[in-house]
């Protein structure tokens, strides 16, 4: 799990749509699909992005490691 950098690719997303970046899925897709994903990549994708610096800050303290998603919300509806 821990090397899967395209486990990010969900919160990058929710934060393009939030920033009103037109077809953040199609972007995503294209960079991920079928593509074994990286660090550098995924930090290369958001420095690219047109995001305030602090956003891009807490995208890039991302990592597959530390990214729970919405677990905490969905273990507290069992």
């Amino acid at each position: 799990m821990n090397n899967n950098w395209s486990i990010l690719a969900e919160p990058i997303q929710t934060i393009m749509k939030t920033y009103r970046i037109k077809n953040s899925y199609e972007k995503l897709k294209d960079m991920t699909r079928g593509k074994k994903i990286n660090k550098e990549i995924i930090h290369n994708f958001i420095n690219n992005l047109n995001l305030p610096n602090d956003v891009k800050v807490k995208l890039f303290n991302l990592t597959p490691k530390n990214y729970i998603g919405k677990s905490s919300v969905i273990v507290k509806n069992i």
